[in-house]
């Protein structure tokens, strides 16, 4: 199945600003949402309850796994815009927003799809940095709570540079550009209100990129790396796929990452009879809460990727 050839055409656009679609207006402007709120936390801080100001850090560290698995993920695969001056600008937006740069973020994400969170090797090692298997043991996916909570910390900025210099001295540069951004503006806010950056912004971070690495947990946990089509965990949750711009098809994303988050309804239509047949598991809450799945396979005793569901993946509007 892997081989044959699956005919997905990319959206086309007259549109002089967008590159594919003028649906990407839509991540667009949830970006610059996202940029809007983050800063009104500033504005808010010393002004606002400590109650109200926790809630909304809640909702904060939702939305910055929300935007990096959906507006960032997508900008990724396919940039918005057709000029590379605005896609560098939304390329550093994001980072500010996120807190990281976006650079590194696609040097990550690229090694993720060459791995598609691959088996250790002969040599204890995966391709893909983020693979549920990397820091396990016995084969066996790793407990989803040190995946959760150290995978930021584990992050290692000396392969992300290496990896990064291959590309060129021109990304090299504007990742370090975004870094220095993101610093930068981290000291600014941080002369006006340490309190807020220390005690409120940089835990709500971290609860973030945590909330991120449990939402990548479960899109891979159950699949099958050893099968193209079944590299990925799929949810077809309409509310989830409609707010978290389709990231709920992660077995047909992995399958075919250069199709378009619009075409992702029309990629599983096509490939959905091959899916039942290998045996692609589909969950049925959205990948951040699939620890409530019922068809969950335990961690230990039995390989991530044995257990598989049978059934068809139900289509999506």
């Amino acid at each position: 199945m892997a081989s044959e050839k699956i005919s997905v055409d990319l959206p086309k656009t007259t549109s002089r600003v967008f590159a594919h679609t003028r649906w990407d207006v839509i991540p667009v402007l949830c970006g610059f949402l996202h940029l809007a709120f983050f800063l009104s936390l500033f504005y808010l801080f010393p002004r606002t309850p400590l109650w109200i100001m926790v809630c909304l850090g809640l909702v904060y560290a939702v939305s910055i796994s929300w935007n990096i698995n959906g507006i960032a993920h997508n900008f990724i695969h396919h940039p918005y815009f057709r000029s590379t001056t605005l896609n560098r600008l939304f390329s550093l937006l994001e980072s500010l927003v996120c807190c990281f740069s976006q650079v590194h973020y696609d040097v990550v994400h690229t090694r993720h799809h060459k791995g598609n969170s691959d088996r250790k090797d002969e040599n204890g090692d995966t391709v893909d940095w983020l693979s549920i298997y990397r820091h396990g043991h016995d084969d066996e996916a790793e407990n989803p709570w040190t995946y959760i909570f150290l995978g930021f910390i584990r992050d290692s900025p000396k392969s992300f540079g290496a990896e990064l210099a291959k590309r060129g001295p021109k990304e090299v540069f504007w990742g370090r550009v975004e870094i220095t951004s993101v610093v930068g503006f981290l000291i600014l806010m941080g002369i006006f209100n340490w309190k807020c950056v220390v005690l409120f912004y940089l835990p709500c971070m971290y609860l973030g990129q945590c909330l991120s690495n449990l939402n990548g947990y479960y899109l891979h946990y159950g699949a099958n790396p050893d099968k193209p089509i079944a590299w990925g965990v799929s949810s077809y949750a309409k509310l989830y796929n409609w707010t978290w711009f389709y990231n709920g098809y992660h077995a047909e994303h992995h399958f075919r990452p250069n199709v378009h988050w619009t075409k992702m309804v029309a990629l599983h239509e096509v490939i959905k009879d091959a899916q039942q047949r290998e045996g692609v598991r589909v969950i049925t809450p959205p990948h951040a809460l699939g620890f409530l799945d019922p068809t969950l396979p335990p961690l230990s005793g039995t390989r991530a990727g044995s257990a598989v569901v049978g059934e068809s993946a139900p289509s999506a509007a």
